[in-house]
Protein backbone atom coordinates (compact mmCIF):
# COMPACT_ATOMS: atom_id res chain seq x y z
CA UNK A 1 0.00 0.00 0.00
CA UNK A 2 1.64 3.43 -0.89
CA UNK A 3 0.80 7.14 0.08
CA UNK A 4 -0.47 9.46 -2.15
CA UNK A 5 1.27 12.10 -0.59
CA UNK A 6 4.09 12.51 2.48
CA UNK A 7 2.33 11.71 5.84
CA UNK A 8 3.38 12.35 9.40
CA UNK A 9 5.08 9.56 10.69
CA UNK A 10 6.34 10.77 14.10
CA UNK A 11 4.79 14.03 15.24
CA UNK A 12 6.45 16.45 17.29
CA UNK A 13 3.80 18.80 19.16
CA UNK A 14 5.92 20.90 21.53
CA UNK A 15 8.74 18.86 22.39
CA UNK A 16 6.78 15.77 22.44
CA UNK A 17 7.19 12.65 20.34
CA UNK A 18 4.37 10.85 19.32
CA UNK A 19 3.56 8.38 16.29
CA UNK A 20 0.68 9.07 13.97
CA UNK A 21 -2.22 6.01 14.32
CA UNK A 22 -2.93 6.92 10.29
CA UNK A 23 0.65 6.51 9.24
CA UNK A 24 1.11 3.52 11.81
CA UNK A 25 -2.33 1.82 9.67
CA UNK A 26 -0.45 2.50 6.42
CA UNK A 27 2.65 0.72 7.40
CA UNK A 28 0.29 -2.06 8.54
CA UNK A 29 -1.06 -2.83 5.09
CA UNK A 30 2.56 -3.51 3.99
CA UNK A 31 3.72 -6.71 3.40
CA UNK A 32 6.26 -6.48 0.98
CA UNK A 33 10.14 -5.81 2.51
CA UNK A 34 10.36 -2.76 3.61
CA UNK A 35 13.29 -0.16 1.94
CA UNK A 36 13.69 2.60 4.62
CA UNK A 37 15.89 6.12 3.64
CA UNK A 38 15.95 8.33 5.56
CA UNK A 39 17.86 12.00 5.63
CA UNK A 40 18.73 14.55 8.61
CA UNK A 41 20.53 17.86 8.51
CA UNK A 42 20.48 21.62 9.57
CA UNK A 43 17.04 22.74 8.58
CA UNK A 44 16.86 24.56 5.52
CA UNK A 45 19.75 22.51 3.78
CA UNK A 46 17.48 21.02 1.08
CA UNK A 47 16.55 17.62 2.35
CA UNK A 48 13.19 17.54 1.00
CA UNK A 49 14.22 18.49 -2.32
CA UNK A 50 16.20 15.49 -2.43
CA UNK A 51 13.50 13.33 -1.18
CA UNK A 52 11.01 14.38 -3.55
CA UNK A 53 13.56 13.29 -5.93
CA UNK A 54 13.84 9.85 -4.88
CA UNK A 55 9.51 9.57 -4.97
CA UNK A 56 9.34 10.48 -8.52
CA UNK A 57 7.97 13.91 -7.81
CA UNK A 58 8.21 17.67 -7.90
CA UNK A 59 6.22 17.87 -5.04
CA UNK A 60 5.41 16.00 -2.23
CA UNK A 61 7.53 17.04 1.33
CA UNK A 62 7.62 20.43 1.78
CA UNK A 63 10.38 22.42 0.92
CA UNK A 64 9.93 25.68 3.31
CA UNK A 65 10.93 28.63 1.86
CA UNK A 66 11.30 31.10 5.02
CA UNK A 67 14.03 31.28 8.27
CA UNK A 68 11.27 28.55 10.26
CA UNK A 69 11.77 24.92 10.03
CA UNK A 70 9.26 23.86 7.71
CA UNK A 71 9.10 20.05 8.28
CA UNK A 72 7.93 19.11 11.94
CA UNK A 73 8.99 15.28 13.31
CA UNK A 74 9.24 12.68 10.80
CA UNK A 75 7.20 12.28 7.76
CA UNK A 76 6.83 9.13 5.75
CA UNK A 77 5.77 8.51 2.17
CA UNK A 78 5.60 5.10 0.76
CA UNK A 79 5.90 4.67 -2.77
CA UNK A 80 6.67 1.41 -4.67
CA UNK A 81 10.62 0.52 -5.39
CA UNK A 82 11.07 2.10 -9.22
CA UNK A 83 13.72 -1.41 -9.45
CA UNK A 84 12.41 -4.08 -7.20
CA UNK A 85 8.71 -4.60 -7.68
CA UNK A 86 9.07 -6.81 -4.59
CA UNK A 87 9.75 -4.28 -2.18
CA UNK A 88 8.13 -0.67 -1.22
CA UNK A 89 10.40 2.21 -0.62
CA UNK A 90 9.48 3.89 2.45
CA UNK A 91 10.75 7.47 2.75
CA UNK A 92 11.29 9.26 5.69
CA UNK A 93 12.01 13.06 5.83
CA UNK A 94 12.89 14.52 9.16
CA UNK A 95 12.44 17.88 11.32
CA UNK A 96 15.51 20.32 10.76
CA UNK A 97 17.86 19.98 12.77
CA UNK A 98 19.51 23.25 14.76
CA UNK A 99 16.17 25.23 14.83
CA UNK A 100 16.93 27.91 17.18
CA UNK A 101 13.26 28.19 18.10
CA UNK A 102 13.35 24.51 19.50
CA UNK A 103 15.74 26.09 22.49
CA UNK A 104 17.54 22.92 23.51
CA UNK A 105 18.73 19.51 21.50
CA UNK A 106 17.14 16.91 22.89
CA UNK A 107 14.69 17.06 20.37
CA UNK A 108 17.05 17.02 17.60
CA UNK A 109 19.02 13.95 19.43
CA UNK A 110 15.90 12.10 19.31
CA UNK A 111 14.58 12.37 16.00
CA UNK A 112 18.40 11.46 14.91
CA UNK A 113 18.47 8.40 16.83
CA UNK A 114 14.93 7.54 15.56
CA UNK A 115 16.21 8.13 11.94
CA UNK A 116 19.10 5.71 12.38
CA UNK A 117 17.05 2.89 14.15
CA UNK A 118 14.46 2.93 11.33
CA UNK A 119 16.29 3.44 8.36
CA UNK A 120 18.39 0.69 6.29
CA UNK A 121 20.16 4.04 4.46
CA UNK A 122 20.85 7.37 6.68
CA UNK A 123 21.74 10.19 4.61
CA UNK A 124 23.06 13.02 6.30
CA UNK A 125 22.66 16.39 4.47
CA UNK A 126 25.04 19.52 4.90
CA UNK A 127 26.36 22.02 3.20
CA UNK A 128 29.72 23.02 2.08
CA UNK A 129 32.80 20.93 1.87
CA UNK A 130 33.16 18.95 4.97
CA UNK A 131 35.73 21.04 7.71
CA UNK A 132 35.34 21.11 11.58
CA UNK A 133 32.11 23.00 11.87
CA UNK A 134 30.66 20.19 9.68
CA UNK A 135 32.02 18.03 12.29
CA UNK A 136 30.66 19.93 15.13
CA UNK A 137 27.12 19.90 13.59
CA UNK A 138 27.37 16.09 13.60
CA UNK A 139 27.82 15.56 17.16
CA UNK A 140 24.41 13.93 17.18
CA UNK A 141 26.35 10.78 16.56
CA UNK A 142 28.68 10.97 19.74
CA UNK A 143 25.61 10.44 21.46
CA UNK A 144 24.27 7.50 19.67
CA UNK A 145 25.90 5.00 22.66
CA UNK A 146 23.49 7.37 25.04
CA UNK A 147 20.27 6.87 22.70
CA UNK A 148 20.05 3.75 21.55
CA UNK A 149 21.05 0.23 23.30
CA UNK A 150 21.65 -3.16 21.83
CA UNK A 151 21.11 -5.18 24.40
CA UNK A 152 18.49 -4.87 27.75
CA UNK A 153 21.71 -6.27 30.24
CA UNK A 154 22.21 -3.77 32.98
CA UNK A 155 25.59 -4.30 33.07
CA UNK A 156 25.89 -3.10 29.14
CA UNK A 157 29.00 -1.14 28.06
CA UNK A 158 27.99 0.28 24.71
CA UNK A 159 30.91 2.35 24.43
CA UNK A 160 32.46 3.41 20.82
CA UNK A 161 35.26 1.03 21.40
CA UNK A 162 32.74 -1.63 22.05
CA UNK A 163 30.87 -1.01 18.96
CA UNK A 164 30.65 -4.50 17.17
CA UNK A 165 27.04 -5.12 17.80
CA UNK A 166 25.66 -1.53 16.68
CA UNK A 167 27.48 -2.33 13.27
CA UNK A 168 25.77 -5.40 13.06
CA UNK A 169 22.10 -3.18 12.92
CA UNK A 170 22.91 0.35 11.66
CA UNK A 171 22.30 1.73 8.66
CA UNK A 172 24.28 2.71 5.66
CA UNK A 173 25.67 5.73 5.80
CA UNK A 174 25.26 8.36 2.64
CA UNK A 175 26.38 11.98 3.01
CA UNK A 176 25.33 14.65 0.88
CA UNK A 177 27.38 18.17 0.56
CA UNK A 178 25.18 20.67 -0.76
CA UNK A 179 26.16 23.83 -2.57
CA UNK A 180 29.93 23.28 -3.18
CA UNK A 181 31.82 25.41 -4.80
CA UNK A 182 35.09 24.24 -4.39
CA UNK A 183 37.37 21.74 -5.69
CA UNK A 184 37.42 18.55 -3.82
CA UNK A 185 41.34 17.79 -3.58
CA UNK A 186 44.26 17.32 -1.16
CA UNK A 187 47.40 17.55 -1.37
CA UNK A 188 47.15 19.16 -4.60
CA UNK A 189 45.61 16.19 -6.17
CA UNK A 190 41.61 15.94 -7.38
CA UNK A 191 39.41 13.76 -4.97
CA UNK A 192 36.63 11.73 -5.68
CA UNK A 193 33.52 12.18 -3.76
CA UNK A 194 34.03 9.34 -1.57
CA UNK A 195 37.76 9.82 -1.71
CA UNK A 196 37.27 13.30 0.09
CA UNK A 197 34.95 12.00 2.47
CA UNK A 198 37.56 9.33 3.88
CA UNK A 199 40.24 11.99 4.10
CA UNK A 200 37.93 14.04 6.17
CA UNK A 201 37.22 11.15 8.20
CA UNK A 202 41.04 10.41 8.74
CA UNK A 203 41.92 11.00 12.81
CA UNK A 204 44.84 12.87 14.74
CA UNK A 205 47.13 10.95 16.59
CA UNK A 206 47.66 13.08 19.35
CA UNK A 207 46.19 12.17 23.02
CA UNK A 208 45.43 15.57 23.79
CA UNK A 209 41.66 17.14 24.56
CA UNK A 210 41.78 18.55 21.33
CA UNK A 211 42.38 15.88 19.41
CA UNK A 212 40.15 13.54 21.03
CA UNK A 213 37.54 16.53 20.38
CA UNK A 214 38.21 16.41 16.66
CA UNK A 215 38.74 12.56 16.58
CA UNK A 216 35.63 11.91 18.18
CA UNK A 217 32.74 12.02 15.56
CA UNK A 218 35.29 10.69 12.94
CA UNK A 219 35.37 7.72 15.11
CA UNK A 220 31.85 7.12 15.38
CA UNK A 221 31.44 7.58 12.10
CA UNK A 222 33.83 4.83 10.96
CA UNK A 223 32.62 2.65 14.04
CA UNK A 224 29.11 3.15 13.34
CA UNK A 225 28.99 3.09 9.84
CA UNK A 226 31.32 0.61 7.78
CA UNK A 227 29.96 1.12 4.71
CA UNK A 228 29.58 5.50 3.73
CA UNK A 229 28.92 6.69 0.61
CA UNK A 230 29.39 10.73 -0.44
CA UNK A 231 27.57 12.87 -3.16
CA UNK A 232 29.16 16.77 -4.37
CA UNK A 233 26.27 18.94 -5.20
CA UNK A 234 26.61 22.32 -7.36
CA UNK A 235 24.42 25.05 -6.40
CA UNK A 236 21.36 24.23 -8.00
CA UNK A 237 20.37 27.84 -9.49
CA UNK A 238 21.63 31.14 -8.32
CA UNK A 239 20.78 32.02 -4.37
CA UNK A 240 17.67 34.82 -5.63
CA UNK A 241 15.91 31.29 -6.65
CA UNK A 242 16.28 28.79 -4.29
CA UNK A 243 13.47 29.60 -2.64
CA UNK A 244 11.54 28.95 -5.90
CA UNK A 245 13.10 25.08 -6.53
CA UNK A 246 9.91 23.46 -6.23
CA UNK A 247 8.61 25.37 -8.74
CA UNK A 248 11.09 25.65 -11.05
CA UNK A 249 11.77 23.04 -14.55
CA UNK A 250 14.91 20.92 -15.08
CA UNK A 251 15.96 23.52 -17.54
CA UNK A 252 15.66 25.95 -15.23
CA UNK A 253 18.27 23.97 -12.76
CA UNK A 254 22.73 23.75 -13.45
CA UNK A 255 22.89 20.77 -15.36
CA UNK A 256 25.72 19.68 -13.53
CA UNK A 257 23.26 20.24 -10.14
CA UNK A 258 20.15 17.51 -12.13
CA UNK A 259 22.99 15.06 -13.16
CA UNK A 260 24.21 14.92 -9.98
CA UNK A 261 20.62 14.04 -8.40
CA UNK A 262 20.20 11.42 -10.75
CA UNK A 263 23.04 10.30 -9.77
CA UNK A 264 22.55 10.06 -6.08
CA UNK A 265 18.88 8.62 -6.81
CA UNK A 266 20.60 5.86 -8.75
CA UNK A 267 22.72 4.94 -6.17
CA UNK A 268 19.68 4.67 -3.41
CA UNK A 269 17.95 2.55 -5.67
CA UNK A 270 20.22 0.10 -7.06
CA UNK A 271 22.61 0.15 -3.32
CA UNK A 272 20.35 0.39 -0.67
CA UNK A 273 19.25 -2.87 0.85
CA UNK A 274 15.71 -3.84 2.86
CA UNK A 275 15.78 -3.03 6.36
CA UNK A 276 17.06 -6.38 8.69
CA UNK A 277 17.35 -6.85 12.28
CA UNK A 278 20.14 -8.82 13.47
CA UNK A 279 19.71 -12.40 12.65
CA UNK A 280 18.89 -11.22 9.04
CA UNK A 281 15.14 -10.76 9.92
CA UNK A 282 13.84 -8.97 7.09
CA UNK A 283 11.32 -5.94 8.08
CA UNK A 284 8.05 -5.55 5.61
CA UNK A 285 5.69 -2.46 6.64
CA UNK A 286 3.53 -4.33 9.17
CA UNK A 287 6.61 -5.24 11.43
CA UNK A 288 8.20 -1.17 10.86
CA UNK A 289 4.86 -0.72 11.97
CA UNK A 290 5.47 -1.70 15.07
CA UNK A 291 8.92 -1.04 15.92
CA UNK A 292 7.82 2.87 15.98
CA UNK A 293 5.82 2.67 18.69
CA UNK A 294 8.00 0.23 20.76
CA UNK A 295 11.00 2.98 20.35
CA UNK A 296 8.48 5.65 21.12
CA UNK A 297 7.06 3.94 23.79
CA UNK A 298 10.47 3.73 25.26
CA UNK A 299 11.38 7.45 24.55
CA UNK A 300 8.44 8.86 26.24
CA UNK A 301 8.63 6.62 29.34
CA UNK A 302 12.45 7.91 29.70
CA UNK A 303 14.15 5.02 28.93
CA UNK A 304 16.86 3.91 26.22
CA UNK A 305 15.20 2.58 23.01
CA UNK A 306 16.83 -1.13 22.79
CA UNK A 307 17.13 -3.17 20.09
CA UNK A 308 16.71 -6.34 22.04
CA UNK A 309 13.91 -5.19 23.53
CA UNK A 310 12.45 -3.95 20.34
CA UNK A 311 12.82 -7.27 18.43
CA UNK A 312 11.52 -9.36 21.18
CA UNK A 313 8.03 -6.72 21.59
CA UNK A 314 7.98 -7.57 17.74
CA UNK A 315 8.28 -11.16 17.68
CA UNK A 316 5.70 -11.19 20.03
CA UNK A 317 3.30 -9.09 17.98
CA UNK A 318 4.39 -10.76 14.82
CA UNK A 319 4.09 -14.53 16.51
CA UNK A 320 0.55 -13.84 18.09
CA UNK A 321 -0.74 -12.60 14.58
CA UNK A 322 0.73 -15.35 13.09
CA UNK A 323 -1.23 -17.87 15.07
CA UNK A 324 -3.88 -16.05 13.97
CA UNK A 325 -3.32 -16.46 10.28
CA UNK A 326 -2.16 -19.75 10.41
CA UNK A 327 -5.61 -21.27 12.76
CA UNK A 328 -8.29 -18.78 10.43
CA UNK A 329 -5.93 -20.32 7.25
CA UNK A 330 -6.38 -23.94 8.57
CA UNK A 331 -10.07 -23.44 9.43
CA UNK A 332 -10.97 -21.64 5.60
CA UNK A 333 -9.11 -25.14 4.57
CA UNK A 334 -11.38 -27.21 6.27
CA UNK A 335 -14.39 -25.55 5.49
CA UNK A 336 -13.71 -25.96 1.85
CA UNK A 337 -12.48 -29.08 1.55
CA UNK A 338 -14.56 -30.27 4.41
CA UNK A 339 -18.37 -31.86 3.50
CA UNK A 340 -19.71 -33.13 6.69
CA UNK A 341 -20.70 -35.70 7.05
CA UNK A 342 -17.90 -37.10 5.86
CA UNK A 343 -18.30 -40.87 4.63
CA UNK A 344 -15.70 -42.10 7.26
CA UNK A 345 -13.92 -40.73 10.23
CA UNK A 346 -10.74 -41.44 8.67
CA UNK A 347 -11.68 -38.89 5.71
CA UNK A 348 -11.70 -36.20 8.18
CA UNK A 349 -8.86 -36.97 9.72
CA UNK A 350 -7.07 -37.00 6.69
CA UNK A 351 -8.35 -33.61 5.54
CA UNK A 352 -7.08 -31.97 8.85
CA UNK A 353 -3.39 -33.37 8.68
CA UNK A 354 -3.44 -31.79 5.04
CA UNK A 355 -5.06 -28.17 6.46
CA UNK A 356 -2.55 -28.71 9.46
CA UNK A 357 0.62 -29.49 7.59
CA UNK A 358 -0.53 -26.09 5.47
CA UNK A 359 -1.31 -23.82 8.40
CA UNK A 360 1.98 -24.47 9.91
CA UNK A 361 3.75 -23.74 6.83
CA UNK A 362 1.40 -19.84 7.22
CA UNK A 363 3.04 -20.30 10.36
CA UNK A 364 6.86 -20.41 9.55
CA UNK A 365 6.32 -18.18 7.03
CA UNK A 366 5.49 -15.31 9.18
CA UNK A 367 7.07 -16.04 12.63
CA UNK A 368 10.30 -15.60 14.19
CA UNK A 369 12.23 -16.20 16.98
CA UNK A 370 9.81 -18.51 18.07
CA UNK A 371 12.89 -20.29 19.90
CA UNK A 372 11.10 -22.11 22.33
CA UNK A 373 8.08 -23.54 20.00
CA UNK A 374 5.81 -21.33 22.75
CA UNK A 375 3.39 -19.61 19.43
CA UNK A 376 3.90 -22.37 17.96
CA UNK A 377 2.60 -24.78 20.68
CA UNK A 378 -0.56 -22.32 21.01
CA UNK A 379 -1.01 -22.78 17.51
CA UNK A 380 -1.18 -26.58 17.76
CA UNK A 381 -3.83 -26.30 20.43
CA UNK A 382 -5.61 -23.95 18.55
CA UNK A 383 -5.81 -26.51 15.93
CA UNK A 384 -6.69 -29.10 18.41
CA UNK A 385 -9.33 -27.31 19.42
CA UNK A 386 -10.65 -26.44 16.15
CA UNK A 387 -10.57 -30.07 14.81
CA UNK A 388 -12.71 -31.34 18.30
CA UNK A 389 -15.43 -28.98 16.69
CA UNK A 390 -15.07 -30.40 13.39
CA UNK A 391 -15.64 -33.57 14.72
CA UNK A 392 -18.39 -32.83 17.12
CA UNK A 393 -20.06 -31.05 13.75
CA UNK A 394 -19.33 -34.22 12.12
CA UNK A 395 -21.16 -36.22 14.16
CA UNK A 396 -24.30 -34.06 14.36
CA UNK A 397 -24.43 -33.59 10.55
CA UNK A 398 -24.18 -37.19 10.51
CA UNK A 399 -27.13 -37.80 13.00
CA UNK A 400 -29.26 -35.03 11.54
CA UNK A 401 -28.27 -36.39 7.54
CA UNK A 402 -29.67 -40.18 9.13
CA UNK A 403 -32.59 -38.49 10.71
CA UNK A 404 -33.55 -36.77 7.76
CA UNK A 405 -32.85 -39.79 5.45
CA UNK A 406 -35.08 -42.16 7.76
CA UNK A 407 -38.16 -39.91 8.36
CA UNK A 408 -38.23 -39.74 4.38
CA UNK A 409 -37.81 -43.67 3.66
CA UNK A 410 -40.62 -44.29 6.60
CA UNK A 411 -42.78 -41.96 5.58
CA UNK A 412 -44.86 -44.07 3.19
CA UNK A 413 -45.08 -47.11 6.31
CA UNK A 414 -46.14 -44.35 8.81
CA UNK A 415 -48.95 -43.22 6.57
CA UNK A 416 -49.74 -46.90 6.25
CA UNK A 417 -49.97 -47.66 9.93
CA UNK A 418 -51.84 -44.08 10.28
CA UNK A 419 -54.56 -45.41 7.74
CA UNK A 420 -54.99 -48.49 9.24
CA UNK A 421 -53.48 -50.63 6.43
CA UNK A 422 -52.22 -53.41 8.57
CA UNK A 423 -55.01 -53.84 10.62
CA UNK A 424 -56.51 -56.39 8.25
CA UNK A 425 -56.13 -60.58 8.45
CA UNK A 426 -51.95 -61.01 7.59
CA UNK A 427 -51.87 -57.70 8.44
CA UNK A 428 -48.27 -58.26 10.56
CA UNK A 429 -46.70 -59.88 7.48
CA UNK A 430 -47.13 -57.05 5.46
CA UNK A 431 -45.96 -54.84 7.95
CA UNK A 432 -42.84 -56.72 8.82
CA UNK A 433 -42.05 -57.10 4.69
CA UNK A 434 -42.60 -53.22 4.51
CA UNK A 435 -40.27 -52.51 7.55
CA UNK A 436 -37.77 -54.31 5.79
CA UNK A 437 -38.07 -52.46 2.77
CA UNK A 438 -37.37 -49.32 4.77
CA UNK A 439 -34.14 -51.06 6.57
CA UNK A 440 -32.63 -52.18 3.07
CA UNK A 441 -33.45 -48.38 1.55
CA UNK A 442 -31.70 -47.06 4.57
CA UNK A 443 -28.78 -49.23 4.20
CA UNK A 444 -28.13 -47.98 0.69
CA UNK A 445 -28.26 -44.61 1.62
CA UNK A 446 -24.43 -43.02 0.92
CA UNK A 447 -22.98 -40.68 3.37
CA UNK A 448 -23.87 -41.61 6.57
CA UNK A 449 -21.19 -40.50 7.88
CA UNK A 450 -19.83 -41.49 11.63
CA UNK A 451 -23.58 -41.90 12.65
CA UNK A 452 -24.90 -44.65 10.80
CA UNK A 453 -28.18 -45.00 13.33
CA UNK A 454 -30.44 -48.21 12.82
CA UNK A 455 -33.74 -47.24 12.43
CA UNK A 456 -36.08 -46.80 14.82
CA UNK A 457 -38.51 -49.81 15.91
CA UNK A 458 -40.95 -47.10 17.42
CA UNK A 459 -41.56 -45.24 14.45
CA UNK A 460 -41.93 -48.37 12.45
CA UNK A 461 -44.11 -50.65 15.03
CA UNK A 462 -47.74 -51.56 13.81
CA UNK A 463 -50.04 -48.83 15.34
CA UNK A 464 -52.86 -50.76 15.49
CA UNK A 465 -56.09 -49.52 15.79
Amino acid sequence: MESELPLCLIENVEGQLRANQKALEILSAINQPVVVVAIVGLYHTGKSYLMNNLAGKRTGFSLGSTVQSHTKGIWMWCVPHPQKPDHTLVLLDTEGLGDVEKGDNQNDCWIFALAILLSSTFVYNSMGVINQQAMDQLHYVTELTDRIRSRSSPDQDDGVEDSAEFVSFFPDFVWTLRDVTLKLEANGQSLTADEYLENSLKLKKGASEEDKKYNLPRLCIRKFFPKKKCFVFYPPTEWKKLSELESLQEKELDSDFVKQAENFCSFIFSSSKAKTLPGGIKVNGARLGILVPTYMDAINSGTVPCLENAVTTLAQQTNSAAVKEAAEHYSEQMVQQVRLPTATLQELLDVHAACEKKAIAVFMEHSFKDHELQFQKQLMVTIEEQKEDFLRKNEAASLSHCQAELDKLSESLRESILHGAFSVPGGHSLYLEARKKVEQDYGRVPRKGVKPRRPRRRWLRRKWS
